[in-house]
C-alpha cells in the first residue's frame, strides 16, 4: 500500500496541486489506516481491507504550509468551482492507482472521505471505482 500511495503522490497529485493550485501538497488528513473490521464497520461479512492494511480513507488534503497561507480541500465540503475540479481529477487519479475507489457518492459509509485500497480481485485488470 505505501509504494502505491508514493507513486500516487508522486505521479498524480504533486502535479495536480501544482496545476490548479500553484502549491505543492504538503500533507493528506487521514483516517485510521489498519484497522481490523469488517466491511462498512458490520457485525458479519467480508472483512475490511483496512483489516489488513491494505487501505487509506482520505478526508483533506493540505496544500502549501499552514503558517504561509496554505488551504486544506475538503473531501466532504469542496469550497468552491475549484476544489471541486480538483478533487474531481484526484478522484479519476485514484482510480488508476488502486484497485478500489470509493467516496461521496458512492454509498453513505463513504460520504466524508476517499476510500482506495489495492485488493487484488478475480480478474487482475478489474477495478472498482465510484
Amino acid at each position: 500500500m505505501a509504494r502505491a500511495v508514493s507513486l500516487w503522490l508522486d505521479t498524480s497529485l504533486q502535479p495536480l496541486a501544482r496545476g490548479v493550485f500553484e502549491r505543492e501538497l504538503t500533507a493528506l488528513r487521514v483516517g485510521g489506516g489498519h484497522e481490523c473490521r469488517r466491511r462498512n464497520r458490520q457485525t458479519q461479512g467480508s472483512m475490511s481491507e483496512h483489516a489488513t492494511g491494505q487501505a487509506l480513507d482520505i478526508f483533506a488534503f493540505q496544500l502549501g504550509e499552514e503558517k504561509q497561507g496554505g488551504l486544506e480541500v475538503s473531501v466532504e465540503r469542496p469550497n468552491g468551482l475549484e476544489h471541486t475540479r480538483f478533487l474531481e481529477a484526484v478522484r479519476q487519479s485514484a482510480c488508476g492507482a488502486f484497485m478500489t475507489v470509493l467516496g461521496p457518492g458512492s454509498d453513505a459509509a463513504h460520504a466524508n472521505h476517499l476510500h482506495v485500497d489495492i485488493q487484488q480481485r478475480r480478474a487482475a485488470s478489474s477495478r472498482f471505482c465510484q
